[in-house]
């Protein structure tokens, strides 16, 4: 058996890992992509070989590469993460009688001017806060996604949907 084209081979997948990039951009409606193609006005962003022995790198521009950039700044949104914080995503209520109590984490804190837009199973309703109470949420599945919007109506962060499940005890 032959090493030399398993060795070649090996070399040539490594030196690909070596060269990869991911691009970042956020578009018009402030949503933030990634790809490994790059897009107009895209960052870089330099993968290396390693993500858990070095620490996080710095994005550079695809078009300036000289182009000035903080590590610490915000997104372009003004918001680094908005999350469903309970109900947790898959987690399974018992017996919560119709009425369903959300919670939102987002930081930085919603801003004067922004609202917060809830999807519970698809329907859209607006709530002061971090924070909802909803009605006449029977057993089954369930899915819940938010986001906030500013005072134009502009999509500003969205959450990724997040599942649950309510179960409900039978009385004989």
């Amino acid at each position: 058996m032959q090493k030399r084209p398993i060795f070649v081979l090996l070399g040539m997948l490594a030196a690909t890992a070596v060269f990869a990039e991911a691009y970042t951009w956020t578009d018009e409606n402030g949503i933030v992509h990634y790809s490994d193609r790059p897009q107009p006005g895209a960052k870089v962003i330099d993968l290396g070989t390693s993500s858990a022995a070095r620490p996080k790198p710095a994005a550079r521009s695809a078009t300036s590469p000289s182009q000035d950039t903080r590590d610490d700044a915000e997104p372009a949104t003004g918001y680094s993460s908005i999350e469903i914080a309970s109900p947790a995503a898959e987690e399974t209520l018992w017996n919560i009688e119709g009425t369903l109590n959300v919670s939102i984490a987002l930081s930085p804190p919603l801003r004067p001017g922004h609202q917060v837009r809830l999807y519970f199973d698809g329907t859209p309703q607006m709530v002061s806060g971090t924070s909802a109470r909803l009605e006449e949420v029977w057993r089954g599945v369930h899915n819940l996604q938010v986001e906030v919007i500013d005072e134009t109506g502009k999509l500003v962060i969205r959450s990724r949907p997040s599942r649950f499940y309510v179960q409900q005890n039978t009385i004989r």
